[in-house]
């Protein structure tokens, strides 16, 4: 089995709260981040989703939370998809520091919604696969 897409983020001051971790807010714009940075190294952009009249939605976010994040920590953010048989799929996802320490473990429930019928569209991966350059980086 082959390591899921990860993209490298430093922490910056300003995501941290009074406790001096990062907010909890903050959590889901790494996943959200890592799940752009995918779409885009399979060569599929905002652009190109809004051209052919889809866009990503998500329907579900659980985090769970292991290790806090400080100031500067350098952390690596995963992302795999997991593909059913209808209209939605399961990304999962790791923040891990570089040392290996687990920070938190995402998962969520996304689709594709077709922009003009506001309707999740059927067969997300159909999409993905036709429309991606490196349709292997979402595991098709």
């Amino acid at each position: 089995m082959t390591e899921p897409f990860s993209v490298r983020i430093t922490v910056r001051g300003y995501e941290t709260d009074v406790q001096g971790h990062v907010n909890q807010s903050v959590y889901i714009n790494y996943a959200e981040h890592a799940r752009w940075s995918l779409l885009q190294a399979a060569g599929i952009s905002q652009a190109g989703l809004n051209g052919r009249g889809v866009g990503p939605v998500a329907l579900e976010t659980t985090i769970r939370y292991q290790r806090e994040l400080l100031a500067g920590d350098e952390i690596d953010v995963t992302c795999a998809f997991e593909w059913g048989e209808g209209k939605t799929f399961r990304i999962h996802q790791t923040i891990r520091r570089t040392d290996g320490t687990v920070a938190a473990e995402i998962v969520a429930v996304g689709g594709l919604l077709d922009l003009k019928e506001r309707r999740m569209v059927k067969n997300p991966q159909g999409w993905f696969k036709e429309l991606a350059s490196d349709p292997g980086l979402f595991g098709l």
